[in-house]
């Protein structure tokens, strides 16, 4: 079966990476998601994905302490790229060939971001790693994630998660809530429902990117989602598309 997509964004939130543990990284967490990443790579597709940093360091968090939110959010940055360069590690030493690209310049360890360079990485077959959100204080990696989605022209933004897509309540909390296979993007706003932050959302939305959620922990899901019929996690849907 051919691949439903071509060239997708995968966005993985920084606390999905502490598995049991309370801070840092599981090793065993990190390890899944480099397999899952290099069976989509495998397949031919075109691959770049966006590591939250919430595992290390919150920054909304930090300035509810006392400390000056653009710090907090610069700080966040910096554990983004943390969470990058394992991830990184984890795909290499799985012989998957990658790049990472930070929207602050530290070229010891990272590409900048440049678009164009970062197409060419995806059309050489390199997996592309984009840290440190967009490099500016006051946006989430959600936001980083649909702004370089759309930079890039990813066909599809595949939000990991640790439940299986997305829901008329906390599943977590309501174990009868009702799960969506497709919902219309405006009854996502209507609902309420916390995919992504509105920045995020708005920016999908207005370039009518789709967005699928699905349990990211669950083995050979992020496969399946790509290139089965299978009904895996949610997707999210713009009426004029």
């Amino acid at each position: 079966m051919a691949n439903k997509y071509q060239r997708i964004l995968l966005k993985i939130s920084g606390e999905a990476l502490l598995g049991e543990q309370g801070h840092g990284i599981d090793g065993d967490v990190l390890e899944q998601y480099a397999n899952e990443i290099k069976s989509a790579h495998d397949e031919g597709l075109e691959v770049s994905v966006v590591v939250g940093g919430g595992n290390i360091f919150r920054g909304v968090e930090g300035a509810t302490e006392g400390m000056d939110r653009v710090q907090g959010d610069y700080m966040g940055m910096l554990a983004t790229m943390i969470n990058s360069m394992a991830l990184q590690d984890a795909l290499e030493q799985r012989g998957v060939h990658t790049r990472l690209m930070s929207a602050i310049r530290m070229e010891e360890i990272a590409e900048p971001y440049i678009r164009r360079r970062a197409i060419r990485h995806l059309e050489k077959g390199r997996v592309i790693i984009f840290g440190a959100g967009t490099g500016n204080p006051y946006f989430t990696t959600d936001t980083a994630a649909s702004l370089r989605a759309i930079e890039i022209e990813a066909d599809v933004i595949l939000k990991g998660t640790r439940v299986d897509g997305i829901f008329e309540a906390d599943p977590e909390v309501n174990p009868d809530a009702k799960k969506f296979d497709t919902i219309p993007g405006e009854e996502v706003l209507e609902r309420r429902l916390s995919i992504m932050d509105l920045t995020a959302f708005t920016l999908c939305r207005e370039n009518e990117t789709p967005i699928i959620v699905f349990n990211m922990n669950t083995v050979g899901n992020l496969k399946k989602v790509l290139t089965t019929d299978e009904n895996i996690g949610s997707t999210v849907v713009w009426e004029d598309s």
